[in-house]
């Protein structure tokens, strides 16, 4: 009887601590879908990346981690064209370097006690990848990663579990790598998801239950710019993307995770203009999304507008994986543009 009345009582009392719901978002469908991760019956897929066919845009590659496993490289049909075994690999980026290599870089978790940035290149043509080598991450679980190159160099963002970035300067010339620690920054509590502004180096990074922080290149003290509210986001805060307009506009994107949306803000005062969902559709809704990715641009009649990527921690009976928009379509349902 003790024991019946107990659950009754808990069960009320979690009635009464429904998870917060923000304010309605838009609702589109996905226009694709990659192959799920090979780890099943896990929390696995996690991260994504695009890389950009100018000549060919139909052609465009996405990279992609399963995080108890390796790197996929997708094609824009959602298809394997290659898988990398590199064991616990969380979050990556991808970038081009002067002379047109491709370079794909990712934080690697297989130490938990130290950070390694570990890179390949990509063979655009046939969709591999080649290990170059790998440079300290910081002391410590490596979670987070993002990148942007700048004159020939590669600035690293290593996001360690609990808070602290290191920023790491990268020159890569063949299988040679120089690296050197430029920065040490943190926010209070645990982090994942970042992405630089490319005109300026601007570095947004998601301190997971309070909001997205903001850090000037060069600068050691960020500034908290989008609080979780339980509007336009609901913890956590996870993967976060960025367009850019003109000389300083353009759109912030992060993952508000809590209620299955995303939350988009303007640049560069990282004002909310709206929420969308990825919604049931031919290729099923998102949910509990991680990692997004966003390139402008076209990439075919499927994607005309844009690509937009989103890791779906819920794809049953399946194993997690990426679903794909078209940003131009979402624009158009937030009434954007």
């Amino acid at each position: 009887m003790m024991r019946f009345s107990l659950t009754i009582g808990v069960a009320a009392l979690l009635a009464g601590c429904a998870a917060p719901t923000g304010l309605p978002p838009v609702s589109i469908t996905a226009s694709g879908e990659t192959a799920p991760v090979g780890t099943a019956n896990e929390d696995a897929a996690d991260d994504p990346a695009i890389w950009r066919n100018a000549a060919d845009p139909a052609a465009s590659l996405i990279v992609a981690t399963d995080k108890k496993a390796g790197l996929y490289v997708y094609d824009l049909a959602g298809e394997v064209r290659g898988f990398y075994a590199a064991g616990a690999v969380n979050n990556v980026d991808i970038a081009t370097i002067p002379g047109g290599n491709v370079i794909v870089a990712a934080s690697d978790r297989n130490d938990l006690a130290n950070a390694q940035i570990r890179l390949w290149e990509l063979n655009t043509s046939d969709a591999t990848l080649t290990e170059i080598g790998s440079v300290p991450g910081g002391a410590g679980e490596g979670y987070g990663f993002c990148m942007n190159e700048a004159g020939g160099t590669l600035f690293a963002y290593s996001v360690l579990k609990d808070g602290r970035i290191e920023e790491v300067a990268i020159i890569i010339g063949g299988q040679t790598i120089v690296a050197e620690n430029m920065r040490s920054l943190s926010v209070p509590t645990q982090a994942e998801g970042c992405v630089v502004d490319p005109r300026d180096g601007t570095l947004y990074v998601g301190e997971e239950v309070a909001g997205i922080w903001r850090f000037a290149k060069n600068g050691t003290a960020g500034e908290m710019v989008a609080r979780i509210d339980n509007q336009y986001m609901v913890a956590d805060v996870e993967g976060l993307a960025l367009v850019t307009k003109g000389e300083t506009g353009g759109y912030l994107v992060a993952s508000s995770q809590g209620d299955n949306a995303y939350a988009v803000y303007s640049l560069p005062d990282v004002t909310p203009l709206g929420r969308f969902n990825i919604a049931q559709g031919a290729f099923g809704a998102t949910q509990e999304t991680d990692g997004i990715a966003l390139v402008e641009g076209s990439f075919g009649p499927q994607y005309p507008g844009g690509l937009f990527v989103a890791q779906d921690g819920m794809n049953e009976p399946a194993a997690q994986n990426f679903k794909l928009a078209d940003w131009g379509a979402i624009k158009t349902a937030m009434g954007l543009e």
